[in-house]
């Protein structure tokens, strides 16, 4: 039979830019990795941050017609519990948007 296409995707390794001034912001690696005839580069990563996502998601609607776009992490800076737990959330939240 013909072989399933595959796509693997993961956002790793945040990582924290001008840490401590008002321009600071966090982004994330994105590792994809696919056998889809689809793509040229079986493998490619990127960095990106969560405004990109926000644009990507913004693409997304534009072009979907009916099909549902998948939620983002939210947005929100008040938050309890630690700078990395919130980070990671949004790591995961990140990671989950791209699979759907």
């Amino acid at each position: 039979g013909v072989p399933q296409e595959l796509t693997t995707v993961r956002v790793q390794d945040p990582r924290v830019h001008n840490e401590g001034s008002w321009n600071s912001y966090v982004d994330y690696k994105i590792f994809l990795h696919t056998n889809s005839k689809a793509f040229t580069a079986k493998t490619s990563c990127v960095r990106r941050r969560y405004r990109e996502f926000v644009w990507l998601r913004r693409q997304l609607q534009r072009n979907a017609g009916l099909v549902p776009v998948p939620e983002l992490p939210g947005k929100s800076s008040l938050f309890v519990g630690s700078s990395d737990e919130f980070i990671e959330r949004r790591r995961q939240g990140l990671q989950r948007f791209l699979e759907r």
